[in-house]
């Protein structure tokens, strides 16, 4: 089996397990996956897709700019320029975008902040972080309607070959080294939002 052959199942995969936690809504969402590193290319959603839905039409290869690699009729995701920022700077081989309800009301609440930080909780040895009461803060950034100004503001927090960057109500953007790894990040960092949103409403009703 080819490099892009393997690529696409292993994606396909992983859009599966998301889909099943209905994290796709509306059809909404994207995700990405390096095939070559010389020249750059990338796998990435086709944009306007049913990602409950597995079909031969899911994904189509692009370049270090986000344009079609191959003859395609294919469209791509409207933020593949999000992609592009984190192949381009990291050695990153996976990032994952999805707009959950959970990451977008945590978005909302700490918009004005710049920022949610999460302290102490079990989860973070998820991101590598095992010192006791750990931090993990993920930042959050203005919903630019024009994609390459997003693209360029988001491209300021993408440092290091792993790491997040929540949208203000839009969703978030996870990568990670492959596949795996930026699946697991995803599962963790939408544990700590639906926990933490969890304890805000106890803590309301309670006072």
């Amino acid at each position: 089996m080819s490099t892009l052959a393997k690529r696409w199942h292993e994606l396909a995969d992983v859009k599966d397990e998301l889909a099943a936690r209905d994290w796709f809504p509306g059809t909404s969402g994207n995700l990405a996956i390096k095939v070559t590193d010389e020249p750059l290319t990338f796998l990435v959603t086709a944009s306007g897709k049913d990602k409950r839905k597995r079909t031969n039409e899911d994904f189509l290869l692009v370049d270090a700019q986000g344009n079609k690699a191959e003859e395609t009729d294919l469209k791509p995701s409207a933020e593949t320029l999000l992609h592009v920022e984190i192949y381009n700077k990291t050695d990153a081989g996976c990032s994952l975008h999805v707009h959950t309800l959970d990451n977008n009301v945590i978005s909302e609440l700490y918009g004005d902040e710049g920022e949610v930080v999460f302290k102490g909780q079990e989860i973070i040895k998820a991101f590598g972080i095992w010192e006791e009461d750990a931090e993990i803060r993920v930042p959050v950034i203005r919903n630019y309607a024009d994609i390459p100004t997003l693209a360029q503001e988001f491209g300021k927090y993408v440092k290091e070959d792993q790491g997040a960057v929540l949208i203000r109500n839009h969703g978030i953007t996870v990568w990670g080294r492959n596949a795996f790894e930026a699946k697991k990040f995803l599962e963790a960092y939408e544990f700590l939002f639906s926990y933490h949103l969890k304890v805000l409403s106890l803590k309301s009703q309670l006072y």
